[in-house]
């Protein structure tokens, strides 16, 4: 089913060096010491931030759903090209086969015959069915929960068929069950852990999938090790007896591993200056593979004050909004003084274009009414109008015996801690007091919620990393910044707007688009909602950046889409 008319024409899938000659079978370490390489029959993958947990409806990180994706499976994605990809599905759905009703309310999806779990166990239906409950059940908190929230049923009509009804007319029918949120748990491995004790079943560490791996031990932050699933459809054409995922280490260190050394396949998320990389690719043992997609890099402004506490010690509360960044002029300030152009220049390259878009995919909803501007002169000028001027000589400026001072924290990352330092330069040039603080990926990422140093619980006054909209509809990452979307204590931080931005505007024309069948206004609803977070500077992007991973020369069929995990299409990997 081609998917074109929702995908963007003009995502950028670059392969940015070709194939070489396959490498020799051993390889030298910084000491000289000469060593084998991977074996032939073993696939080798470094993710530098480190999977915790293998629900991926429990996380916050990519890293946990790249993991998950190898062994659990939605009933559809989406390629590079927008075209849907069947997994779980037998047919696509459509207007034409009954699949999707005339008038939008309703979806049915023909499952696969004869599927099994990965222990041998049928899959049916009732594993779809189970999968909402799970998703949507609020004791649980799951962090998908918000992309289910316009389905009103799913049942199940017999083993291999589902009908999901939506609340209204939804034109984005395909946005439940498929790609990156779709992935589809089993109902007899979860159904004693529907309730609060959901992070408490085995499957989130040791999962069961349908997928073409299946996991034989896992040590959260560490190792994953997979062995083939022999109850796979298409075991017989699988091309590794053993897959193994290691984590930790830095994002050079990957690069370096499957681009210089050759001791690994596969490194993800290569967040790496442009200028090593080169460097790094020059040694002819892989290439880089750059994935143009959705992801920005942005600015993530705290509405709510995280030195106050409620009485239940909540931090970041809706109770005290933030003392300084409540205020749209300063935000506006703020957004003057991020020098877009260095950070993409100079730490990107060519993997990193400047933008002031949340929004940027597919391309028809990429806003052309927005710009930026790197004005010190006229950030402090917003500033001295909004009253925070420096009275007291410390270079720091303050109003009502408020220092306007901020804690700017993201994860541990060369370009991330260099981003921070331009930033920080140019705040400090305009009075604005910034402390930087960088934390261990695998915490995080973590969507542990004991874990006061997440990004979800974002105790810090601004914070920076990338994401994006995982399907070809944003609308349920446009969703993130809506009022019901607050992440907060009475709901585990589950929730996505982790800035607690409300603003019943935005809620409205957010409102609007879950029911506009029209997709020219649709499209025209969404870049509304862009322009208005820039406008009111509610997020400040900073760059359009690439998903880059790293392929060795003894690797083909990575095939990377803007939709889905790296992982996704893992069952078609094999040697040369």
């Amino acid at each position: 089913m081609n998917m074109r008319a929702i995908a963007a024409a003009g995502l950028c899938f670059v392969l940015v060096a070709g194939c070489q000659t396959t490498p020799d079978t051993t390889t030298t370490d910084p000491e000289g010491v000469t060593a084998p390489t991977a074996d032939a029959d073993t696939l080798r993958l470094l993710y530098w931030q480190a999977p915790t947990i293998l629900n991926p409806h429990l996380s916050s990180g990519f890293k946990d759903s790249e993991a998950s994706r190898i062994t659990l499976e939605p009933l559809a994605s989406f390629d590079a090209d927008g075209d849907l990809v069947l997994f779980l599905a037998a047919e696509a759905p459509s207007l034409e086969n009954g699949g999707v009703a005339a008038d939008g309310t309703s979806v049915t999806w023909q499952l696969k015959d004869g599927i099994q779990w990965s222990d041998g166990t049928p899959f049916t239906a009732a594993d779809v069915v189970f999968t909402y409950e799970f998703i949507v059940n609020p004791e649980v908190a799951t962090t998908s929960a918000g992309n289910y929230d316009m389905v009103e049923t799913v049942e199940a009509l017999d083993d291999t068929t589902v009908q999901i009804t939506f609340k209204e007319p939804n034109p984005a029918w395909y946005l439940v069950f498929t790609g990156t949120n779709g992935m589809v748990l089993p109902q007899h491995i979860f159904a004693d852990y529907n309730g609060p004790n959901g992070r408490e079943a085995p499957g989130n560490t040791m999962p069961i999938g349908t997928g073409p791996y299946r996991v034989t031990s896992f040590v959260p932050g560490d190792v994953i090790l997979y062995e083939p699933n022999p109850y796979y459809r298409e075991a017989d054409d699988l091309a590794f007896s053993r897959v193994e995922l290691k984590g930790g280490g830095d994002a050079t260190s990957a690069a370096r591993a499957v681009l210089q050394t050759g001791d690994v396949d596969y490194a993800n998320n290569l967040q790496v200056e442009a200028a090593v990389l080169q460097q790094l690719e020059a040694a002819g043992q892989g290439s880089l593979v750059t994935n143009f997609g959705s992801l920005v890099e942005r600015i993530i402004i705290n509405f709510t004050d995280p030195n106050q506490a409620t009485a239940e010690g909540e931090v970041s509360s809706l109770e005290f909004p933030h003392p300084f960044l409540s205020d749209p002029q300063v935000r506006q300030a703020l957004n003057l003084a991020v020098d877009r152009d260095t950070i993409a220049e100079q730490l990107y390259g060519p993997t990193g274009q400047p933008t002031t878009n949340f929004l940027v995919a597919p391309a028809q909803f990429e806003s052309a009414n927005t710009s930026y501007d790197y004005d010190l002169a006229a950030a402090a000028t917003l500033l001295d109008e909004a009253g925070w001027v420096d009275s007291n000589g410390n270079g720091i400026r303050d109003r009502d015996g408020q220092e306007m001072r901020m804690v700017f924290q993201t994860s541990v990352n060369p370009v991330r801690q260099k981003t921070q330092e331009i930033v920080k330069q140019s705040f400090e040039e305009i009075g604005v007091g910034v402390q930087i603080k960088s934390i261990d990926a695998s915490v995080y990422f973590s969507s542990d919620p004991a874990n006061r140093e997440t990004l979800d619980r974002f105790q810090a006054d601004l914070q920076m990393f990338a994401t994006g909209n995982t399907n070809p509809d944003p609308g349920a990452y446009m969703q993130t910044y809506t009022c019901d979307e607050i992440a907060q204590q009475e709901n585990n931080w589950s929730k996505g707007n982790y800035a607690r931005h409300c603003n019943p505007e935005y809620d409205a024309l957010w409102q609007q688009s879950t029911q506009e069948l029209d997709p020219a206004v649709r499209e025209d609803l969404f870049i509304q909602m862009n322009d208005l977070l820039i406008e009111t500077a509610a997020v400040l992007p900073i760059v359009h950046r690439a998903d880059v991973s790293g392929v060795s020369n003894r690797l083909v069929g990575v095939n990377l889409t803007p939709w889905d995990l790296s992982t996704w299409n893992i069952a078609e990997w094999r040697r040369p």
